[in-house]
């Protein structure tokens, strides 16, 4: 069936606003959905790039990773796209209704798709890849971008009782006071005085989220590892994203000489029934205002002009059909 879509012909190139042949779903399981909207998530870009991990380097593509639709019975959902499937960034898509949920009458189906994306992968790291205790304190690195903006509300509703957010940018770091933060630590190009003040301020916490991997997470594990005042105390570092790199260079003895923890959370690292099954709590957090998440939603036939646009800190693009 013919319906508009946000077309990727050259991982070179920002999609295209084109006409698009939809397959028909092809079981039960498979619906055809009216999209409503869809976050332009950092996650987006890279699959449509072909840089992610995931990526299999077909085209063409529409892109997306999650979305708001309408069912044809007349039910909104919020549906995780399948990469067997065509994308969610179309006027229409077909999902795996066994990878969707359903959402309450009235939801902003706006703030949904920009919030949902950015929060799911801090709020399974903390409710199963490595369950918090209430109490416990938590490093957010990378506090800075939006995914860490929402981390660190994540982390206060789940009930942390210290929240330190580090980052690049201070304009950011000066707001995440607002958001939960009960200290906050500028990385910066002075590796030492950043490996103190983040031994000043984080050397105890029982748990790291981390946006950002390569250098800064190497130089944070070691500065943290070596300031700790009982090495055999759990510190647990939950690696997410890897917007400083995609290596890290780990001294072996930081593995040897303390209680350190390194996992994953990801496609692959957690189940899509385990993430699936976190949405409801979730969405009720994001709808009852949990957490706050600032929008900016923008016409799907514009997204090659939103896609080519720099990101706003602190705002996600949200295209609507």
């Amino acid at each position: 069936m013919d319906v508009h879509a946000a077309v990727v012909s050259s991982f070179d190139n920002p999609p295209r606003y084109e006409p698009f042949d939809l397959p028909e779903p092809r079981d039960e399981d498979q619906v055809l959905v009216d999209v409503l909207a869809v976050g332009l998530h950092p996650r987006v870009r890279s699959g449509a790039s072909g840089s992610h991990y995931t990526s299999t380097g077909k085209l063409p593509m529409v892109p997306g990773v999650d979305g708001v639709g309408r069912r044809e019975d007349g039910r909104t959902v919020y549906f995780v796209a399948d990469e067997e499937l065509v994308g969610p960034m179309a006027t229409r898509t077909v999902i795996d209704s066994r990878r969707s949920v359903v959402l309450p009458e009235g939801v902003d189906v706006v703030k949904i798709a920009a919030a949902m994306n950015p929060a799911m992968s801090s709020w399974v790291a903390l409710r199963r890849r490595v369950p918090i205790a209430a109490g416990r304190s938590v490093l957010i690195l990378g506090a800075t971008g939006n995914a860490g903006q929402m981390a660190v509300q994540v982390a206060k509703r789940l009930g942390a009782g210290r929240v330190v957010g580090a980052g690049r940018d201070r304009a950011r770091l000066a707001t995440l006071a607002g958001l939960g933060a009960d200290a906050t630590v500028a990385l910066t190009d002075d590796a030492d005085a950043t490996a103190a003040a983040l031994a000043e301020e984080a050397a105890e916490v029982d748990l790291v989220i981390d946006y950002l991997w390569g250098k800064p997470a190497g130089d944070a594990i070691m500065a943290l590892l070596q300031a700790r005042a009982d090495r055999g105390r759990a510190l647990d570092w939950i690696h997410i994203g890897a917007m400083a790199g995609p290596s890290v260079e780990l001294p072996s003895v930081a593995l040897r000489s303390a209680n350190f923890r390194l996992q994953g959370v990801g496609q692959g690292a957690v189940s899509p029934r385990t993430y699936l099954e976190q949405l409801p709590s979730l969405i009720d957090e994001i709808e009852n205002g949990g957490l706050a998440v600032t929008a900016d939603p923008v016409p799907l036939a514009d997204v090659e002009t939103a896609w080519n646009a720099p990101d706003v800190p602190g705002i996600r693009t949200v295209l609507v059909p």
